[in-house]
């Protein structure tokens, strides 16, 4: 894939989320703001952070507890682990599946554009299934917040602390930080105050 199409397929993404989180009726946006909701912030599109990489699969996966945001808890696989290197570093996620028989792979993180830029509780990449190379795509651009970083009435499982990242990890998607009613600032190119 040519840095052009990864774009326009990130981009063609980012458009269809947007349509669906404005308009559908399960959209985790508040009703009462889906009115004023103008597209979700992200970070301009960076090649540097998309991988492919090999799963480095666990012998005999344990199964742990991930505590949620609502004090709940859901348990998981530790499938496997994916290493990769940013700027001379290397960095090690691990990757979770609910059942042995799920194909896709859950993996959550944190990393320190929390709380500044991105959702505070960590963001999250789904992973589809590996390429015919047998390589899966590990793409932060494609990073998302939980559904509860729009509304408290989503439960959402906490980022492990082995998946807490020491970099900044800038794609993917911003925080939310909710539409502001009646101010037409944010519509435009803004101004400054």
């Amino acid at each position: 894939m040519t840095t052009d199409s990864w774009r326009a397929a990130l981009e063609s993404y980012r458009d269809e989320k947007d349509r669906s989180f404005a308009r559908d009726p399960h959209s985790p946006i508040p009703p009462d703001q889906r009115e004023f909701f103008d597209g979700l912030d992200y970070f301009e599109p960076n090649p540097n952070l998309r991988f492919e990489l090999p799963l480095l699969t666990y012998e005999d996966p344990e199964t742990i507890t991930i505590a949620t945001t609502t004090e709940g808890e859901r348990a998981f696989l530790v499938w496997g682990s994916f290493e990769f290197d940013i700027d001379g570093e290397t960095y090690r996620l691990d990757a979770y599946r609910t059942s042995p028989e799920e194909d896709r792979l859950w993996v959550p993180f944190r990393d320190e554009t929390n709380t500044n830029e991105s959702y505070g509780a960590g963001r999250y990449l789904d992973l589809d299934g590996p390429n015919e190379d047998g390589l899966w795509e590990l793409d932060f651009n494609y990073a998302y917040s939980p559904f509860c970083a729009y509304s408290p009435r989503f439960e959402c499982p906490l980022v492990p602390l082995e998946n807490w990242l020491q970099v900044r990890i800038e794609a993917g998607e911003k925080d939310y930080e909710g539409p502001v009613a009646g101010d037409e600032s944010h519509h435009g190119h803004g101004h400054a105050d």
